[in-house]
Order: structure tokens, then sequence, then C-alpha cells
């Protein structure tokens, strides 16, 4: 029977092993005693230095007197050779975001009309980081790393596989210029085997980044911070995302297997597949395949599993399909994909269907960036974001607006929650179209990628040249993946341009022009790409332009968005609507809307604030996109000083059959909950307990509580788990609050915490959800906002203990201890 995902991961440390463990990647070796093949990860050990983008002295020689590349193996100077002296260079561990560890800077300046606050601020958008043109001194990094390889190595095949790197990455082995790859988002992978040496002297890696020019309009980060692969065959191998599993409900899998020979006589090769259930073998298929010298070929193999568990986001069961390459009886690879037999149906009247079951879409957009890390997220605390979507009832996330990494899509997989996967340039120019061949080769595997986005918004989008590159776009995802449909986000030139070449239209907002597209275009369904745009500041009841906050009450939306209640119940009243994608499940750094000026440096967008910490809009979701769970949750807080006897507005929650409020006691009255809404009551403060109890079939089943707190007294610590994996990649996300006496939390504390670690791990970053806080994210202290903070600890390679302490003067400490094993 096949391992229930959703339960398994659950119950798992959320390490990046125990996901790989979970959801094979792509190329990943089927048995480390039958396969030849290695896929090394290279996390660490690298030493970096920042470059300049302007001046060849400050960026170690490179390009002075354009020799870059007049002699071949030169390239980047003494840096290549083995004796060069990196000690001055700082240690780090991958995923690495060094745009995140830079000052924030007040460059208003570069905004298109710096006197004018209501004009875009480039710069906002970015979330004030010194990355560009303007910054020379701090756009380039450089990266160093030997490479674990021997010169038996070379007698197979070598090659880098990068997951991503931020941005216009050159890469250096042993002083040759080996690829040169300009985009931040697509994974890209080159062979090294020419390059490496021979006579027992170390293999120097270089990989230099400039990210000077960027892609998005949001904080965008800079560096290595996706993972970096070694990966070891022989000569006779599958290339990287050479299998492709297109698996049926009933239970067919068909198989497409490359094969690659890189060497000097032909091969027939025996190609195996086997699709195993939990380790066990449950179908089969064999072919012969002979490969010329230095050619590829492309075999196709089928079978069938009797009576499949089906992949849905309740039970996300997942299959692994080996494919094994012999020669006569010698094995010369072993390559695992995981999949899912699954089956997709969008109906422009009905909605959409997972399995022939109808689901409305409850999804999230989001982009690559969290507090204490920015875009390097590790795979662990990636895990952890995901849990907390599927915790808010999400089942679906579109990844916004770029190619996310291969390990979110492997988390996705796992836990169960759908994808819109999206290219990030919307081009049929050469260089564009490979990053998209690229997504749809590395992603059509995952059972959980239900879309295929070609661009988001694009001033293109509604005209005749838009609507030609969309067709090659569209033409060359079909030629790769038959099995799914394609959809842009759009907001505006609905019914035109580049209409006719997508399947399925996204809507970005304009509500009100749903009911007229569907009248001219009845047969094409439909689906809320972004919605809401609503915007709240965790802790925060009342707008105050002055601070650059909002309202945590749903109450506030731009001029294009709607309320998070407002956009739900339209959607939820259709049934034609497939769902929609709110923008967005986390705050993120830049487009600090609605305040688009220093010193906001964050967006309000999100459902969670930027340390994943849910602001009391998570608790509407909750109430309504749960059916499983029953929900009251209560806002605001209860310390108003100064306000007593003056209307307070009391919100609940719920998706109980009634609420009854009570103050110090007294009865407030009963109030039933609309569907998708909520109840409320204006309530005279006075300090005390202000108690909801919600009722179900005329009991009592949960209850609510707001105290007024007294003055910090103590620190609390909590953290997500206390047992990790020693792998140098766990992370346990930890966080702190300030409590009074009697261990209320003081809504409105703002105290400085400092953090103390001993053991075997290490402080990767701290915040604490404030979007206008300028405090470093790679610090041991950070000053809480509205009563929280968080710190980010990472284990190390060594196994051990690990204590942290958080103190705050005047205030009773408080530690965690882990373990890491």
């Amino acid at each position: 029977m096949p391992i229930d995902r959703r339960t398994l991961i659950h119950s798992l440390p959320v390490a990046g092993a125990a996901i790989a463990s979970l959801a094979p990647a792509s190329g990943s070796a089927g048995s480390a005693n039958s396969s030849p093949r290695q896929r090394i990860r290279l996390d660490q050990g690298w030493r970096f230095a920042l470059g300049h983008a302007a001046d060849p002295d400050r960026d170690f020689g490179f390009g002075d007197f354009q020799r870059t590349f007049a002699k071949q193996g030169r390239a980047a100077g003494p840096l290549a050779l083995t004796g060069y002296d990196d000690s001055r260079w700082r240690e780090v561990t991958l995923p690495h975001d060094w745009a995140v560890e830079l000052p924030f800077v007040n460059n208003i300046r570069f905004s298109r009309n710096p006197a004018d606050k209501d004009d875009e601020d480039l710069a906002a958008a970015h979330g004030y980081k010194p990355i560009g043109r303007n910054f020379p001194e701090t756009s380039v990094g450089w990266y160093r790393l030997t490479l674990p390889v021997s010169p038996s190595d070379a007698q197979g095949r070598v090659a880098l596989e990068f997951d991503g790197a931020f941005r216009d990455a050159t890469v250096i082995v042993n002083g040759y210029i080996v690829t040169q790859h300009h985009g931040g988002y697509a994974s890209f992978g080159v062979d090294i085997t020419e390059f490496l040496n021979t006579d027992g002297a170390p293999d120097v890696l270089l990989v230099r980044l400039d990210a000077s020019l960027g892609e998005g309009w949001f904080y965008e980060g800079a560096g290595l911070y996706r993972h970096v692969w070694l990966v070891k065959t022989t000569p006779v191998f599958v290339p990287q995302w050479g299998v492709f599993a297109r698996a049926s409900r009933d239970g067919q899998v068909e198989v497409d297997v490359e094969v690659a020979n890189r060497r000097e006589t032909g091969a027939d090769v025996r190609i195996e597949a086997l699709v195993l259930d939990a380790g066990a073998p449950v179908a089969s298929a064999q072919a012969a395949q002979s490969v010329a010298a230095w050619r590829d070929t492309t075999a196709r193999l089928t079978c069938k599993v009797a009576s499949p568990r089906l992949w849905s986001t309740d039970a996300p069961n997942l299959y692994v399909l080996r494919v094994t390459l012999r020669e006569g009886e010698t094995v010369r690879d072993v390559y695992d994909v995981s999949f899912g037999f699954r089956e997709f149906r969008f109906d422009a009247r009905e909605g959409f269907f997972l399995n022939d079951r109808p689901l409305k879409l409850k999804g999230v957009n989001n982009h690559q960036d969290h507090a204490g890390v920015g875009a390097a997220i590790p795979d662990a605390l990636q895990i952890w974001r995901l849990k907390q979507l599927k915790a808010l009832g999400a089942n679906a996330y579109r990844a916004a607006h770029n190619p996310p990494t291969p390990e979110l899509l492997d988390a996705c997989d796992a836990l169960g929650l759908l994808v819109i996967d999206e290219t990030r340039q919307m081009s049929s120019a050469p260089e564009p179209m490979d990053e998209l061949r690229r997504l749809v080769r590395r992603d059509r595997n995952h059972p959980c990628v239900m879309l295929w986005s070609i661009g988001n918004e694009e001033p293109q989008q509604g005209t005749a040249r838009g609507a030609k590159i969309a067709k090659a776009m569209a033409r060359e995802i079909r030629d790769l993946d038959p099995t799914r449909k394609i959809t842009a986000a759009m907001n505006k030139g609905y019914g035109e341009g580049i209409t006719e070449a997508i399947d399925v239209m996204g809507f970005n907002y304009h509500e009100e022009l749903i009911e007229p597209f569907r009248l001219k275009y009845p047969d094409m369904p439909i689906i809320g790409t972004e919605t809401a745009s609503a915007v709240s500041t965790r802790g925060e009841y009342a707008r105050d332009d002055k601070r650059s906050v909002v309202s945590s009450y749903d109450v506030d939306a731009p001029y294009w968005g709607k309320t998070a209640q407002a956009w739900w119940k339209l959607y939820n009243a259709k049934p034609y609507l497939l769902g929609g994608f709110v923008w967005t499940g986390f705050d993120y750094r830049g487009e600090p809307t609605p305040f688009n000026w220093w010193p906001s440096v964050s967006s309000n967008f999100g459902i969670l604030d930027l340390c994943g910490l849910p602001k009391d809009i998570f608790y509407y979701y909750q109430a309504w996109w749960r059916d499983d769970l029953p929900v009251l949750h209560l806002l605001p807080h209860w310390n108003w000083e100064g306000q007593e006897g003056k209307a307070v507005e009391v919100w609940a929650y719920t998706n109980l059959d009634a609420v009854e409020l009570f103050l110090n006691g007294r009865s407030l009255g009963r109030q039933s909950p609309p569907k998708d809404g909520h109840v409320q009551w204006s309530v005279p403060y006075a300090p005390g307990r202000l108690v909801a109890y919600g009722f179900r079939g005329g009991k009592v089943v949960l209850k609510s509580e707001r105290s007024t707190a007294g003055t910090p007294a103590r620190l609390v610590i909590e953290t997500d788990r206390t047992r990790l994996t020693a792998d140098g990649q766990d992370v346990a996300v930890i966080n702190v609050s300030v409590r009074d006496k009697a261990g209320v939390i003081v809504p409105k504390a703002a105290v400085r915490v400092d953090f103390d670690l001993i053991g075997a791990g290490r402080l990767i970053g701290v915040g604490n959800g404030d979007p206008n806080c300028h405090e470093p994210d790679k610090a041991d202290y950070r000053t809480t906002y509205n009563g929280w903070a968080q710190a980010l600890v990472q284990t190390r390679k060594a196994p051990g203990d690990i204590r942290l302490m958080a103190r705050a003067e005047g205030l009773t400490s408080a530690a965690v201890a882990l373990s890491s094993r």
C-alpha cells in the first residue's frame, strides 16, 4: 500500500533529508548498493567574498584589460589556482543570500519621482537593499569551493547542477569558464568532465554572480540561494530530467527514458522501469535500446499498477519509478523519480475536479522570502512554511512569479498542495524559451503541478504580438508535457491577445469583468490567479499612516483588490469559478503596500507575517477553508489603556453555529455568523477578561479569550521541534513572546531580546514580522514586535545538543534544548 505522505511527513523531522526520502529528486540514486550514480549536495565548505561590478581591481582582477576569454583555462587568474589563499573569504553554507546581510539604505533618490510619495518607489519595491547598478560594490559575489572529486571520476561523467543562482552566473572550473547563465530562477546544469584534473590536484569551482540587473519588481536576494549538486555517472547514463512518467487514474504508466552515451563506442542497453510502492515492486516494464557513440536516444515503456491509490490533497500518495540501465549484466545507471496517480479536470461550468471530485481551489501566492534568511530558505523552513499553509486550510500554491526551488515541489507532493508552476519571462526568445523548457522538463513528474503559467500581468498580454509569443510558448509546453493545461495571470486584455493561446483564464483581480468574459467565452474555465491583496499588520488595529501600519481588521485593500471576506464570498458563491489564490500567504520584502516609501521595507499582504506568525485574518480563512476543524478566534487584544468607556470593535472568526461574548462575566449577546462572514460587537472598553464561547448543536465546543495584560515580566520560548537531523541543513523555528506575570502575552511589547546559542548548531537569522523594522536579519538579537520575535537555528554536520537562551533586560529569561542526531 502506498505511503500516506501527509501522515508521514507530519510524523518525521522536517529536515531536507526527510523530504528527500519521501519524494526523491529527479536523478537521485536508486540504491547506494546498486547504482553507480552519485548525487552530492554541495552545501558545506564554500568561501564567499564580495566583488565589484565596475572596478576590476576590486573584483579580483576579473575582466581587466578585456582578457577574460583570451586564453582558455586562465579565467579568474589566481582565484582558480589550488594555492590561492581564500582564508580571508567568509565561510558560508548554502543556501546563501548575501543581499539579506546588507544594511537597509534609503535610496529613494532612485525612484521615478522622489518628491511624489504616491509614485512607485522602485527602491521600496526591492526592499531598500543596496543591490543594482547604483551599488556596484555590493552587487557582485564570488563563491569558491574545492570539489569532492578524484581522478577516477573523469573516467565517467561529472556534472554540476544548480537549483538556481541569482543572478548572471559565471561558472569556472580550474580556470575554465564552463557555462554562463543569466536567469536567476531557472535550474541549470553543466558537464565538467573534460575540465577536471587528472593528476590528483584539487579541483577548484568558482561561481561569480552579478545581481546588478534584476528580474522582478520585488525583493529577489542575491547569491547561491538554492542548492548546488555534483553528479557523477558512468559514460552511459540518464541525463538531467531524462525520465518522464505519465500516470492515469486507472493505473496505466507511460514512461519516456532518455539515454545518453558519452564514449567512443556504441552501447546496447536494457532499460528496466520498476514502479515501487513503499519500496515494494508493483509493476515493471523493459525495453532494449541501442545508443550510438556520443549520441542520445529516447525509449518509451508502459506498465500498469493494479488498483492504484490516488494522489490528492487529503491523501497525497506517492510512488517511485526506478529506471535502471544495464549493459549486459553491468548496471550503468539507476535513476529515481517520484510520481502520483491523479486526474485534473477544469470545467467552465462546474469548476475544478481532482480525481473526478469537485474541489474549490483555496490557494495562496508566495515569493521565496522569509525573515532572517531572505531568499535563501533552507528546505526544512520551506516545509515548515507549507505546513502553516496546510494548517490554514490552503490546498494550492502559486509560485509567484518564477520557478520555485525543486525541493518546494517535493514538499508539495508529500504534503498535498496543488501548484501553479510559473516561468519568469514571457518571451519566445531563445534564452527565456530554454528556461521554460527546463522548467517543464524538471517539474513534469510532480503530481502537485496542476497548471503551467506562462506569465504574470505582462505588457503584451492583450496584443497581437503577445498572442504570437504565447502561442510559441504553449507549443513548447504541449510538446514537452501534453498532460497539463496552460494558464497566464492577466490583469487586462481578457479575451484578447494571449487568451487564444491558453486553456484556463487567470484573473488577477477585476472581478467585475468575470461575467462579461464568461458571456463571450462560455467554454473557458476561470481561475483567480491573484485575489484579495488585502493588507493588515499583525497586532495593529487602526491604520496609522505616520507609523506605516494598517489595521488587522479585514477592512483595508488597495484600489485593485478586495478584503478577504469580499473576494472569498464572491468566488465561493460561484461554482463555475475554479477557486482563487490570495495575494499573499506570507508577507515578503519589498512592495510595502500601501506605504510605498521609507521606512517601510516589507509588504502587508500576507495572511501570515514575514516570520510566519499568523495575523488575525489567518483565522478567517481557517474558519471557512477547514471543514475538519472547529475554529473560534477573537480580536483585538484587550489592552486599550486610556480608552476606558470608548467603544472597541470586537470580531470573532468562527465556523460554529453561534458565539456568545462576555466581558468580565457579563454577556454581550449571542450571534450566529453568516456564511463566509464573521460576527462582531461594539464593546465599551473596560480592562479585564473578554471571553467568547462557541456553540455547535447547542453545546459549547470552543472558548477564545483576551485578557488585559500587565507589564512585561518574562519571556516564553517555543520551538516547532526539539529533535533535529545533524545534516548541516535542518532548522528549528523558534518563537519568543513577552508575557506578564500571569502568562498573558503583552500585545504591544517592544523588548530587545538577546540570543545565546551553545552546542552543535548556529543561529542563521532573526526576525519579528515588523514591516518597518531595520534591525539586521543576521544578528544575535531582535526587538519584539507586538510581543513576538523569531530565531532560526540550524544544525551542523556533527551531532550534539543545542541550547538557545533568550534574554531581555528586567525580564525572566527562557531557554530551549534541542537534540541534533
